[in-house]
């Protein structure tokens, strides 16, 4: 990820906060949400959502952000209660370009790939937005600490005012303290959660009232990408959609499971959705909670 460059997505030198009379914001219920097999899932690109999380630093509006590939679609199609988690995230991000092409089929032109180590390095990497405080919790012990050094390397205008290793395992009372007590002394903007899916999205959901951050944002496998654990797939093989191969061919016996259940089911639910054959009602708490544009094929 090191030749990524930050002022590619929104404009070298651009910035999304302009506080003052002449502030320009996206608002957020200006996003529609397209339908994937009845996860809500926001129509917006990198820029959008780069400007949109700013803004709601600004105003200390708190929310969880998730980043939804056909694994969390699937996911939240078998478990109820992560589908109701998504419906009540601040933001629900396309990261996969199944999600992508899905949304383009329900005329959301607009809508491109917002994948979870790309937009961390955008948001740590804009030299105007180095006033944001980051907090770095996942990985196994020592991960987040590495994650901390390569990015202060990276970017030495970065503050990263914290990590946490969370265990395997539930937390007990006493590490729930430690914790909360650590991010509150931190104060961050923003609380970068590197698990997986769906445990990060509960964990998210879980802790973000008792937490001094103003955002957390659950980023998956971002925190091993960066730390040079897990090799990036090059750009052709995410634009065609086969970066689960990549990702699969890199670590067999963890993620076979998982790919062998979850494509299959994915291609036919979507086909069953795409032909008309079977119709997704969005949860209601997404629908309230973004109010999309109204465009009929999102009720698919």
């Amino acid at each position: 990820m090191t030749d990524f460059d930050p002022g590619t997505q929104l404009g070298a030198g651009s910035s999304p906060i302009v506080e003052g009379p002449e502030e320009t914001t996206t608002p957020l219920d200006s996003v529609p949400l397209a339908n994937l097999l009845g996860v809500g899932v926001h129509a917006i690109d990198m820029p959008r959502t780069v400007a949109i999380m700013c803004q709601a630093i600004v105003h200390r509006r708190k929310g969880y952000i998730c980043l939804m590939s056909a694994h969390g679609i699937i996911e939240a199609r078998r478990d109820k209660s992560f589908q109701k988690v998504a419906a009540n995230a601040f933001l629900v991000l396309p990261d996969g370009m199944p999600a992508v092409w899905m949304g383009h089929h329900q005329g959301f032109a607009e809508m491109q790939r917002v994948f979870g180590p790309e937009l961390m390095e955008v948001i740590l990497g804009r030299e105007d937005l180095s006033h944001l405080r980051h907090f770095f919790c996942g990985g196994a012990p020592g991960v987040a600490d590495r994650l901390r050094a390569v990015m202060v390397q990276r970017y030495p205008s970065v503050q990263v005012c914290g990590t946490f290793s969370p265990p395997f395992e539930p937390m007990t009372p006493e590490q729930d303290f430690d914790f909360i007590q650590q991010v509150r002394a931190a104060q961050p903007d923003i609380l970068w959660v590197g698990i997986s899916t769906p445990k990060q999205d509960h964990f998210m959901h879980r802790y973000l009232p008792l937490l001094d951050t103003t955002l957390m944002v659950g980023v998956g496998a971002a925190f091993l990408f960066h730390v040079g654990a897990i090799h990036d797939s090059p750009a052709w093989v995410k634009r065609s959609g086969l970066q689960w191969l990549h990702r699969l061919i890199q670590e067999p016996s963890r993620l076979w499971r998982r790919y062998a259940i979850t494509v299959p089911l994915f291609v036919f639910h979507a086909g069953l959705q795409l032909i008309g054959l079977k119709r997704y009602s969005l949860n209601p708490a997404s629908v309230f909670r973004s109010r999309p544009t109204n465009r009929p094929t999102t009720t698919r």
